[in-house]
């Protein structure tokens, strides 16, 4: 099977960036998924000494851990202004939601791979080719991630058709998400959707919810992959 051109990226912010940069967290989250990644990037956001960070971003840069990394700030008022989003429309979700934003705004391979920081593969295996196959299938699946913290009966519940490799559903995760990068580099995130407002008050507009409004609005679908599972656990 050929290689697809895909970028691997994830965040941190001043909470959890040395449990990132100073231990094998980054490196083991990228190479769990079995795939060479043209790109592997790490976004920088909300920290308070962002050259302590570069520092250490750059060690990992050095080692080919990460190819490079993005300080999200520099890039934050052009992404909101190429997606056409009012940054007071977030109301309070801007910081959950601005560097999942830059970072598609910023790609430059056909599919984007994306794990927050404090979720990992439960180990090793390659659910990506697969994944993107079925992506090319259906112009109607939008986004892939595995089964979440092993919850297999609840992905199939909340599917509305079960395959072989795949649950198909509706809902949308910024924990894990692999898409194809023209589908959401596009002024799609203003959209609401009554069932979107189950998300958490606190994040207020956030990305994830913007997105799971756009899905459920147009009839789009996530798969989710069967025979393997993503740990999301906060630090």
């Amino acid at each position: 099977m050929d290689q697809f051109d895909i970028t691997f990226e994830t965040k941190c912010y001043e909470k959890d960036w040395k449990i990132l940069l100073k231990t094998n967290r980054l490196e083991k989250m990228i190479e769990f998924n079995q795939y060479p990644f043209k790109e592997k990037i790490l976004y920088i956001n909300n920290v308070n000494d962002v050259n302590e960070v570069k520092r250490s971003a750059d060690k990992l840069v050095e080692r080919g851990v990460l190819s490079s990394y993005v300080v999200v700030e520099e890039f934050a008022k052009k992404a909101l202004d190429h997606f056409q989003i009012n940054i007071d429309s977030f109301k309070g979700g801007y910081y959950y939601s601005i560097s999942e934003l830059v970072s598609i705004y910023l790609c430059k391979t056909n599919y984007l791979l994306h794990f927050s920081s404090d979720s990992i593969l439960e180990k090793p295996f390659n659910w990506i080719d697969t994944s993107i196959v079925k992506l090319n299938d259906d112009e109607r699946i939008k986004v892939a991630n595995p089964t979440w913290n092993w919850n297999y009966l609840e992905a199939k519940q909340e599917s509305f058709k079960e395959e072989e490799l795949f649950y198909l559903g509706h809902g949308f995760s910024d924990q894990c998400y692999l898409i194809r990068t023209k589908d959401f580099n596009k002024p799609i995130y203003n959209e609401k959707h009554p069932f979107s407002e189950r998300y958490p008050n606190y994040g207020g507009e956030l990305f994830e919810k913007r997105v799971d409004a756009w899905m459920r609005n147009n009839n789009f679908y996530r798969i989710t992959y069967k025979y393997g599972s993503y740990i999301h656990q906060n630090f």
